[in-house]
């Protein structure tokens, strides 16, 4: 069985704890065969190195991040494949920005999520307050517009947690949006891209994995290919809930998931090995 797991973060962020290496070592005795390291993206249109610090790397710290992978992938190797990801803010003012910064390296995937909306954070349970209920739906349908055109963007191979709006906002999953989130799952579809279980949503008010079963139904119904991540911000979370994670998806009726390698799928039965 091939158990990989892409979305992991590290002390580089400000919010994570433990080095790359902990996180590579723990993705071990969980035991993945592959390990995807995929940070928090420093701000790349901003002009400070780090107006974020507990948000985002430094971009300075981007050449030593991608250094540190690289160098673990070699020592590693047989032991576990090491994959070099980003997990990539997407502005969609910035998009040619991000791009230039990283087509200079050899990544094996980039996670594009939306993090922000009309320049909140998603995760801001303030946004909600006083909204009528057309003013909610506005905002839902806004943030999946959002996710579409990060899909359009060529830049990505994996979309994030593309219902995270909820982590802190249960509540969000009940606003109607049924049309934008088919025509959002139909785009990523067109775009031959893959969303990501994550199954971070249990750190957060939510509980439970991004996206909900009624999103993996729609995304299984219009052909969306699906990998895993944890989005683990401290090593034993690596590898959580992954075999939960694959056995839901065969109910729901998916036959396989991917991984990215040098930014092409490599496609994994669900009942099996890699092909």
């Amino acid at each position: 069985m091939t158990k990989f797991d892409l979305h992991t973060h590290h002390e580089r962020c400000g919010h994570a704890l433990g080095t790359i290496e902990d996180y590579v070592k723990a993705g071990i005795a969980a035991g993945l065969s592959v390990i995807g390291i995929s940070d928090h993206s420093p701000y790349f249109a901003e002009p400070d190195d780090q107006p974020y610090p507990y948000i985002a790397m430094r971009r300075s710290e981007l050449e030593a991040y991608i250094g540190e992978v690289l160098r673990l992938k070699r020592k590693y190797a047989d032991k576990i494949e090491v994959l070099l990801g980003m997990e990539s803010d997407f502005f969609p003012e910035h998009i040619e920005t991000y791009r230039r910064a990283y087509a200079r390296h050899p990544f094996d995937y980039l996670i594009g999520s939306v993090h922000q909306s009309r320049g909140v954070s998603i995760f801001n349970r303030n946004r909600w307050k006083g909204l009528s209920e057309d003013a909610r739906r506005d905002e839902k349908a806004h943030y999946y517009a959002l996710i579409r055109q990060s899909a359009r963007a060529g830049l990505f191979q994996i979309l994030g947690h593309i219902d995270a709006m909820k982590g802190y906002y249960p509540a969000f999953s009940e606003i109607e949006a049924a049309a934008a989130i088919d025509e959002t799952l139909q785009e990523i579809a067109a775009c031959d891209i893959a969303i990501e279980i994550n199954t971070s949503g249990s750190t957060k008010d939510v509980g439970g994995w991004y996206p909900s079963d009624a999103i993996l139904e729609r995304a299984c119904h219009y052909g969306v290919n699906v990998s895993f991540g944890s989005d683990a911000h401290k090593p034993e979370r690596v590898g959580e809930d992954w075999e939960q994670v694959r056995l839901r998806l065969i109910e729901l009726g998916f036959k396989h998931w991917v991984f990215y390698r040098a930014l092409r799928p490599v496609v994994v039965p669900l009942g099996g090995r890699m092909v």
